[in-house]
């Protein structure tokens, strides 16, 4: 990775200077809104996604809330996880910030000293956006947007090559995705318990939140030839 990044003509460095580029040609507020919606403002927007996903599944309820919350809780522990794999990964790779090696770049953070391939925010991003999108489609499109848009801000601020974005993606994808079967039957067992529980119940449902009930083909049967003597 260090070597393709030294030449100036592969598709990386030439995809890094024309997005980058964009910040040159920018105002300079545009830059520094940029600068804090790729470096805080979608992770920030990560964390309330996934509050107001939870807030909206408690108050709906139903069979599965215990599983739904437990999927909830592991995306951001996925997060997590898939930043402590990419420890080794960027020690290996030693892929030197695009500003190290590259002339003209824009730089919209400064002290950026450490490796740049996987980048960090990418992978968070994009492993909660799928552990999100495990517990709740529509919420988890939406996730993967911001994170999406977060892979762009990093290139934007010159602190990361396209590759250390997408890389980044595929380790948060990876992480949330392969190891969401073992963390939701660890997850799950313990939601569950918390949803009986008097003090913590409300953590899983809110209260007045139904459970819902699977409707069985005889009581269907049964409904329906009441309604047809009501008829009669």
């Amino acid at each position: 990775m260090a070597v393709l990044a030294e030449s100036g003509s592969n598709p990386d460095v030439d995809l890094l200077y024309d997005i980058n580029g964009l910040a040159k040609d920018a105002p300079h507020w545009f830059d520094r809104v940029m600068e804090y919606i790729g470096e805080y403002g979608i992770l920030l927007g990560m964390v309330l996604l996934v509050l107001w996903c939870w807030w909206a599944g408690r108050r709906r309820g139903g069979e599965d809330a215990a599983a739904s919350v437990a999927a909830l809780v592991w995306a951001p522990l996925a997060a997590a996880l898939a930043v402590l794999v990419n420890v080794p990964i960027r020690g290996f790779v030693e892929r030197p910030r695009p500003f190290r090696t590259h002339e003209g770049i824009e730089v919209l953070v400064s002290g950026k000293t450490d490796y740049s391939f996987v980048s960090d925010h990418a992978t968070i991003t994009m492993a909660m956006a799928v552990g999100l999108f495990v517990a709740n489609r529509k919420f988890g499109l939406v996730g993967i947007a911001l994170a999406l848009l977060e892979g762009f801000c990093r290139v934007y601020m010159g602190v990361h090559y396209p590759t250390d974005v997408i890389g980044g993606f595929a380790l948060g994808t990876a992480v949330a995705l392969l190891l969401s079967p073992l963390a939701m039957a660890l997850l799950t067992p313990v939601l569950t318990a918390v949803e009986g529980s008097s003090k913590g119940g409300w953590l899983i449902r809110a209260r007045g939140a139904g459970r819902g009930a699977a409707v069985l083909p005889g009581a269907r049967q049964d409904a329906a030839a009441s309604e047809r003597d009501l008829a009669a």
